[in-house]
This record gives structure tokens, sequence and C-alpha cells, in this order.
């Protein structure tokens, strides 16, 4: 495993073919139908979707309708509000472009929000798992959970967004339960600790365990970097000091067996030619990338030269950097380089940034390069420059599945052609697309209840506890009642 180059000006797959463009947005138009689909799609589909998504809003913009675009590209949970917005302004079916955990949730997020009618599709009748969703799913997972449950103490199981709504429906079910997204993770922890008390409450996180390990790593950092009470209080949480860190980290749980196929491949051989050969670049880490590539982007981030986080964190860091410096206007050519920390699908939305901000503030000597990791039997060359790159799409646009690179093969099961092939089929109509449709629909997993409760709506509930929190910045009081008492029902 090596670690390869893109220098964002040299892409073109930003440029999609434009009659694909007007062909495959006039259909969505025509048919009502909306699109959500995760950063980590492959890099054609995503310069195609953001082009019809440009398209659609001018489009709208002109002819003075409703400007929402049918068409967004977003994290996991970001992609249930999307959907929720299109189905407002007006689309009658949905088309989810990610796993199967994320249509199952885009359909969730649809119902509660008044929407239960409208379908949402998924890109392939074949099943589009996740090795961390899966993961809790196993019955170790259930087992760790009941052990919690039974331990007499005041649990929360905070769990990853990334998971099925059975996995949801299930551990809400044991323990008092709430969802979080790696750009909120810390901040329910510190808060669930403030409410319940940070002696009391024990935190069982899971499923990744590359996460819930570098949550730990982060806090250790903090007080081994000796951070005074009023620097917690003023930019971590105003209801926390030192006492309450330490011991709100010796409280939390990680469930030790899970992790994602993608992120586990910012392994030794990555660290240790990042430190080696990328000393002096910005480095990014989602917090799903094991510890010691978590250490040297947590390290970096308190210099403000890296960024540990979600997707979201990583893009708003490097956009942050490349403006920052765009916006001097200096004659000198600079050329910022940043390590991408994450699935190699995140590279379209940087481009789109970047080439958005150079372009608004005119700056012609700012070069921004992305490093990742790939295979090094994936290599080729850029024929006019000393870049090695990764074959993708077409050359020096990204990287395959195929190319060895840091992307995930399920996300991949997603492809322009499928997503045609459910557009026409919505289209056309008639018996026999709609029984072929019928595959297309999340796999109808729950169990009708659960101890007398329905399923569904266990599995909502953490996702809506989350929801909670993220509006009014504390913990519902009746997820505070469940964990006082012990137990979730």
């Amino acid at each position: 495993m090596i670690l390869t180059r893109i220098l964002l000006q040299k892409t073109q797959f930003l440029d999609p073919d434009l009659d694909i463009v007007s062909e495959l947005s006039e259909k969505l138009s025509q048919g009502n139908i909306g699109v959500v689909a995760h950063y980590y799609m492959d890099v054609e589909l995503q310069g195609v979707l953001d082009a019809i998504k440009s398209h659609q809003t001018n489009q709208k913009i002109n002819t003075n309708s409703d400007p929402t675009p049918f068409v967004a590209i977003a994290d996991s949970l970001k992609m249930g509000d999307d959907a929720v917005k299109m189905a407002k302004a007006g689309a009658t079916s949905i088309v989810c472009l990610g796993v199967d955990f994320m249509a199952e949730s885009v359909a969730a997020i649809l119902s509660r929000n008044g929407f239960p009618h409208i379908p949402v599709y998924r890109a392939t009748a074949k099943a589009i798992g996740c090795s961390l969703a899966e993961s809790a799913e196993r019955n170790s997972y259930k087992a760790w959970l009941t052990m919690a449950a039974k331990s007499n103490e005041k649990a929360l199981h905070v769990v990853y967004i990334n998971t099925s709504l059975g996995t949801k429906a299930v551990s809400a079910s044991i323990v008092p339960t709430i969802t979080c997204t790696s750009s909120n993770v810390l901040k329910t922890i510190l808060q669930a600790s403030a409410q319940v008390g940070p002696e009391e409450l024990r935190i069982y996180y899971g499923p990744d365990t590359y996460m819930g390990d570098n949550l730990v790593t982060m806090l250790a950092a903090i007080l081994d970097g000796g951070w005074s009470d009023a620097k917690i209080q003023s930019e971590l949480h105003p209801s926390h000091n030192r006492e309450s860190l330490a011991q709100l980290k010796s409280n939390i749980d990680v469930f030790p067996e899970g992790n994602c196929v993608v992120h586990h491949m910012f392994g030794q051989d990555v660290v240790d030619t990042v430190k080696e050969h990328y000393a002096d670049v910005f480095v990014t880490a989602h917090l799903e990338v094991p510890g010691e590539m978590f250490q040297i982007a947590m390290e970096k981030s308190l210099e403000g030269k890296g960024t540990v986080g979600s997707t979201s964190d990583i893009l708003t860091f490097i956009s942050k950097k490349v403006a920052e410096v765009a916006e001097e206007n200096s004659n000198d050519a600079k050329r910022l380089r940043f390590i991408l920390g994450t699935e190699a699908g995140m590279v379209t939305s940087i481009v789109r940034s970047v080439q958005g901000i150079l372009a608004e503030t005119g700056s012609q000597n700012v070069d921004v390069e992305i490093v990742f990791p790939v295979a090094s039997e994936a290599m080729t060359m850029v024929d006019d420059s000393d870049l090695a790159i990764v074959p993708g799409v077409s050359g020096g646009e990204g990287c395959s599945t195929a190319g060895g690179c840091a992307t995930c093969p399920f996300m991949k099961m997603n492809d322009l052609d499928t997503l045609s092939d459910i557009v026409d089929m919505l289209i056309e109509g008639g018996d026999k697309n709609m029984i072929k449709l019928q595959g297309h629909l999340p796999p109808a997993r729950l169990a009708d209840t659960i101890n007398g409760v329905s399923a569904a709506d266990l599995g909502v509930e953490p996702i809506m506890y989350m929801r909670e929190f993220m509006k009014d910045g504390k913990l519902a009081a009746e997820l505070i009642e469940k964990i006082d008492a012990g137990k979730s029902l």
C-alpha cells in the first residue's frame, strides 16, 4: 500500500457529457423522481449528478418554481433530510444511491415526516451490504447490549447512524439508545454525561471499534495536553472540566468487533508513508480510521494543520484552508496538500468545492493536491506530469474498486446504468416494471413487534432522540427517564 496523488485542477470528471446530463435531468423532472446519493459514490456518477443538480436548479429559477433540485449528494443523515425536501417540492418517488441501511433510513425519515406513501428504491435488487452495519447484526452485539442492560448501571447505548433499522430497533428494546453521526458523536456523549452525571452514566458505543477507541484517545489527548477547566468549558462543553472528562473517559465501553473495510485500509503501511514522506502536509481523518492514522490527524488538528471527524468536517476543513490562501490574492504560487483519510469518493465533492472557491476568488496561483492510499500494483502515470495516479473512470480522475484504492465495493454497486434503468422503469410504468421495482425497495428485515412494541417505531426512536438533541442541544426528557430507570421499556 502506497500513497498516490491527484491534482484537483487536472480533473475532468466534473464536466460530464451534457447530452447525458440533459436527458437524465429531463426524465427525473418528467417522473417527479428524486435522487439522494452518498458522498462515496463513484466519481463519474457524482459528476453527472452534480451537473444535473445545477441544471435543475437553473431551470426552476428560470421558471419561478420551487428551486429545490431533485438531486442531492450528502452524508447518510442528510440524505433523509434532502429526501423530505424533495417530497415537499413534489417528488413522488426517491432513488437512494448508497447501501441498504441508508435506503431504510431514508424511507423511515420520509414516513415520520408525513410521506409514508413515497417509495424509496435502491440501485439494484441485490443486497448492498456494509461490513460495519453487519457487525452490529451479530449475536455478539446483542449479547454486549444485554450485558449493559443487566449491569444495574445508568447505561446509554450510542449507536452509529450507519447501522440498519433492525439494529436500532433491537438495541432500543434492550437498553436506552440514541443514534449519532461522526460529526455529533463527541457532542452526544459530552451532553449525556453532563445531564446524567459523569460518575453515574456508562456509555456503550458501537459498532465502530475504531471510532469508539478514537473518542477515548481524543479525550485522553485533551487531558494530557493540559487543557484547563476554562478551555474545556469554552471550547468543548460548558458543563465539563478536567475531572468530569476523566470520569467520562473511564466510563466509555466500546464494542470490540466492528469496523469498516474501507477505513481499515488506513493501517500501518499508510501511517509509515505519511510520517516518512508527508510530514509537512495537512492531514484529515474520518473517525472510523485506525488509531495510529487518527492520532496523526488529531495531533495535526491541534496545530490547525488537520482535522478529525465526519465527511462533512473533512470537506469543510479543506475548503476553509483553500479559501484562506486564495483570498490572500498573492502573486506567489502556492500548493496546498491534503491527506484524504477517508473513502476516495469524497474527492468529487472536494474538487467541486475547491474549484468554486478558486473561481470565486479569481485565484490563478493556487494548486490543491489530494493524497490518498492505493495498492502499488494499481499505479499508472499522467502523461504530462510526474504525479502517479490511479485508473478510474478515465485516467487521472479518481479511482475505482479495481484500482485498489480506499473505495467501498458496496457503494460502487451504484452506477449510472442502474440509475438510468430505474428511472426508465418508473417513467414507463406498467405491471412488469412495477413488479421489478418491488425488488429495489429496502429489504424488509424488521419483525412486526419486539416485546409487544412496534419494531418500526423502535427502530426510528433512536434517530428521533438524536434529532431532538441536534435541535435543542440536550437529550430528550423521555430518554433521560429511561436511563435513570436503568432500562429502555
